[in-house]
């Protein structure tokens, strides 16, 4: 029960950094040492599983997957994006700049976490890092789409965003923003409009299911360059999470241009900055016995 009870939390912290533009899931789940089992459960349903169901029957299958993992992991997702969608988007209309240093504190922090992952730094490693920086370093300079939010796009949306989800530094919520879907959806999240959310959802567990099964080979096979990409992800993503933005022309806030600080608006951002990486400091020396199963 513990151990479930762990999980959850984690679940709600992916939930609520899957909500914010220029933050991802998937670096939570790194960073709190869940990432390998949650990407190993996924790409565990397959359609295999039915020959699993024949001859195991169903607690076969709920072992195979991982079941009580991936129920305790996303019943924490859930209740995050229903329960704190309305906090978080006063927080960004109010408090952008704090809410947005306390998670660069965060994401610094995991920074060298991640980085001690990487076991020998050679050329390649370096070269694929820096393809990780530029990734995420340009998704976060890309001006937003416009398009007609037909239930097919949406689909699409949710598939994308999936995928970038469970990809550390790289924000699902982020991709839906450029795309032109995330206020739609977000509110849909809020007014729990079905005909949106099931849509969304669909492309979502499709984009997780396909995704992942590629990712986990990558991870098993090609570790150490996977990992100096994913450090390249977080580092590049930073530019997305700068607390400092120029305002009054319009746009939202995570899409203004960033700009160095006053000396007047330095004072809070650092003190969330502060926080943010004590918490992973702290995640990291309570994750030292990090789930491998």
């Amino acid at each position: 029960m513990k151990r479930h009870l762990g999980i959850y939390l984690r679940g709600m912290a992916m939930g609520i950094a899957d909500l914010i533009p220029g933050v991802s899931g998937g670096t939570i789940a790194l960073i709190t040492g869940i990432y390998d089992p949650f990407i190993g459960s996924i790409s565990s349903i397959k359609f295999g599983l039915i020959k699993t169901l024949k001859n195991q029957g169903i607690k076969g299958v709920w072992e195979e997957v991982n079941g009580a993992f991936l129920v305790a992991l996303f019943a924490g997702i859930a209740t995050s994006l229903f329960t704190f969608s309305t906090v978080l988007h006063q927080l960004l209309e109010h408090h952008p700049s704090n809410l947005f240093a306390f998670f660069f504190g965060l994401i610094a922090a995991s920074v060298p976490i991640i980085w001690r992952e990487v076991t020998h730094w050679k050329v390649h490693a370096i070269a694929i890092f820096l393809v990780g920086v530029a990734i995420t370093f340009s998704i976060s300079l890309l001006p937003p789409a416009s398009s007609d939010l037909s239930p097919m796009y949406l689909f699409v949306c949710g598939c994308l965003a999936a995928c970038a989800m469970i990809l550390p530094g790289i924000s699902g919520s982020f991709i839906l923003l450029l795309l032109g879907a995330y206020s739609t959806i977000i509110q849909a999240v809020k007014d729990f409009e079905l005909s949106i959310l099931i849509v969304t959802g669909l492309g979502v567990v499709v984009g997780l299911l396909g995704f992942s099964k590629g990712l986990k080979s990558l991870l098993s096979k090609h570790r150490n360059a996977m990992m100096a990409l994913l450090v390249g992800l977080l580092f590049g993503s930073l530019n997305a999470v700068w607390p400092w933005k120029e305002n009054g022309d319009g746009r939202e806030v995570w899409l203004q241009a960033n700009i160095l600080p006053n000396f007047e608006s330095l004072a809070w951002p650092i003190v969330w900055a502060v926080i943010g990486f004590f918490i992973v400091f702290l995640l990291d020396r309570w994750t030292k016995d990090r789930i491998t199963s």
